[in-house]
């Protein structure tokens, strides 16, 4: 690789370990997974570097993270695609049913993810040409803020300063100041929007009954013609509608298309939740819920395996999107996942159980940590939280003692106690303004001392 290369800047650039150091600052601890995945995303950037004949050849190299709920998993996928700027969609396995039952079909998760792409590449081709479209939504609302000529079409009864004798280009420059200084933004107008007709069609599910159901709406929305719509609006909300009008009109949705598609094909990343839930393999002619189980792995096997699929965009191929699957996996085993789809995830990872230093940790660390969020949340109604550390290692403590003798549901957890733990401040904090309020151990046990003493309760409660 050519040193070039190396120092190439933006996000899909950045070294395994710089990812990591990124997925630390929002993720405690699971260290293998997050190597895991930094070594994925920047396999995608070195694939990139590839000559074109040899970039087709490198698969991605699909990940299963295996773990129970709450450690992490998700997080560590969503803000992986964040920091590689990718189309990201998460899907719960157990939501596809195999070809032949009434639910959703495998191939919608890439319907999904161009949807996703297409809007993500549209929005940052509109941020492009805003300054542009706000310059011609500034000379389209000057045409309506200023009088016009008898012959014109526009007129307004609101100006009545603008002086008969001024020139038309003196008056226009005057308003434009007015304008941009917001001395305008109150003044009433009367504009005409566009609004797409969109039939109301709902298709009844089943195989392929999806496809059809965005074709149908397609054809009729081409078929029926676009109406303008009349709206009396302040200034200011005119001048946002008007940008958003003129930034849809500079950009070329074919260009937006088929940068979206090359974006999914190259770099598209879809989490796979559940994946237990599917790896049941059938013994032989029993029916009942799971009959499909077996089924939804084989539908699987061409989306993870590189398959084209058809989208309302054209068509899509999925040799190159990464897949990050994840499950509990308590009960069914990877191995109990059919031999071909097991082939197709050559990474495992398992992530550790959180504990109570763990979850001390999340509730400080990260930079949305869960303490920052509520301390933040009621400074708005001006009552000041402070924390003690005693308080902190009290409700990792008892976030510990529910999941072990409840439900194990991790970092969840935390977030049920915190909300039990604040509920009569959150109550009370609008009539409590300028207020401090200390939270301390003591505090802690006091709040929680019902809940946490009789078991059945807090099964119910946390």
């Amino acid at each position: 690789m050519s040193a070039q290369h190396t120092s190439e800047p933006g996000p899909t650039g950045l070294t395994p370990a710089q990812i990591v150091a990124e997925l630390d600052r929002y993720i405690v601890g699971q260290r293998r997974a997050k190597r895991a995945v930094a070594i994925a995303l920047r396999n995608r950037w070195r694939r990139q570097m590839l000559p074109a004949a040899l970039r087709d050849e490198v698969a991605p190299k699909n990940i299963i993270m295996i773990g129970p709920t709450g450690v992490g998993k998700t997080e560590v996928a969503r803000r992986l695609a964040r920091l590689a700027q990718a189309p990201f969609l998460k899907v719960e396995a157990s939501k596809y049913t195999e070809v032949g039952y009434v639910g959703r079909d495998v191939e919608s998760m890439v319907r999904d993810l161009t949807e996703l792409g297409v809007t993500m590449v549209k929005s940052e081709l509109m941020a492009e040409v805003q300054d542009k479209a706000e310059r011609q939504a500034e000379d389209r609302l000057l045409d309506l803020l200023l009088p016009r000529r008898g012959a014109e079409p526009f007129s307004s009864s609101s100006l009545e300063q603008v002086s008969p004798e001024a020139s038309r280009e003196g008056t226009l420059e005057k308003l434009r100041a007015q304008l941009r200084a917001g001395k305008l933004d109150e003044r009433i107008v009367e504009l005409e929007t566009q609004q797409a007709a969109t039939p109301m069609i709902e298709v009844l599910s089943g195989q392929g009954m999806e496809e059809m159901g965005i074709q149908l709406k397609d054809m009729l929305s081409n078929i029926l013609p676009s109406r303008t719509k009349r709206r009396r609006v302040r200034v200011a909300e005119a001048r946002r509608l008007l940008a958003q009008e003129e930034a849809q009109k500079l950009v070329d949705m074919e260009e937006v298309v088929a940068r979206a598609i090359r974006r999914v094909e190259d770099s598209g990343i879809v989490f796979l939740d559940e994946l237990d839930k599917i790896a049941g393999r059938q013994g032989g002619g029993h029916g009942g819920p799971d009959v499909s189980r077996e089924g939804v792995q084989r539908d699987l096997l061409p989306i993870v395996e590189g398959s084209a699929v058809t989208t309302k965009y054209g068509i899509v191929r999925t040799d190159h999107v990464l897949f990050i699957a994840a499950g509990a996996f308590h009960v069914a085993k990877p191995s109990d996942l059919i031999p071909e789809l097991q082939g197709r995830f050559p990474i495992r990872v398992e992530l550790e159980p959180l504990t109570k230093e763990d979850f001390v940790r999340i509730l400080t660390e990260p930079e949305n940590a869960l303490i920052r969020q509520y301390v933040e949340l009621l400074r708005t109604e001006r009552v000041t939280l402070h924390f003690l550390a005693e308080a902190v290692e009290a409700i990792a403590g008892i976030a510990m003692q529910v999941n072990a003798s409840t439900e194990n549901i991790g970092a969840r957890r935390l977030y049920t106690v915190m909300e039990r733990l604040l509920e009569e401040i959150s109550f009370d904090a609008p009539d409590m303004p300028g207020k401090e309020l200390t939270i301390d151990a003591e505090y802690v046990r006091l709040r929680l001392a019902d809940v946490t003493r009789d078991q059945d309760l807090s099964r119910y409660i946390l």
